[in-house]
């Protein structure tokens, strides 16, 4: 990644104006850069980042299961009583929706490969508990690595 497309990560993620921001990640046709900016985006600035990034059409399959488990999307498929949670409505929501057009197939573009963070036991007990599991969820998905620099 050229220092001028990390500048403009870094200016997108640093924003004062987080309507600018979204407004530029609506506009965004880069997959590899969506992937990007999802890889370093700071979770305590909330959900309208991610958000946007998984409703823009050019949104990668593999962004998208990057980012369902940096919002701790594991939760949810080890046990979904967590989106019950009433303190927790707004992750709830974020999650479902995400695991809900991942599962739906709703991701066009399938060219960033992810490599999910679950070691063989935690497979074998989502296999155990949940039969009918997406395979998509336990599976490394088809596609190049994306190398995702710091910023």
């Amino acid at each position: 990644m050229d220092n001028s497309k990390k500048e403009y990560v870094y200016k997108l993620l640093y924003s004062e104006n987080k309507k600018d921001t979204i407004d530029e990640i609506k506009g965004i046709i880069d997959s590899e850069l969506l992937h990007i900016i999802a890889g370093n985006y700071n979770w305590d600035n909330g959900f309208e980042i991610p958000y946007n990034i998984i409703n823009n059409k050019n949104c990668d399959l593999g962004t998208a299961l990057m980012i369902f488990y940096d919002a701790d999307g594991y939760r949810v498929l080890e046990n979904r009583e967590e989106l019950k949670n009433p303190n927790l409505k707004e992750w709830a929501n974020f999650i479902s929706e995400i695991e809900e057009k991942i599962s739906n197939n709703q991701f066009k573009v399938n060219h960033i490969k992810f490599i999910p963070p679950l070691t063989k036991v935690q497979i074998f007990k989502l296999k155990k508990n949940n039969p009918n599991i997406t395979k998509v969820f336990i599976e490394e998905s088809d596609g190049d690595v994306v190398e995702i620099p710091n910023i």
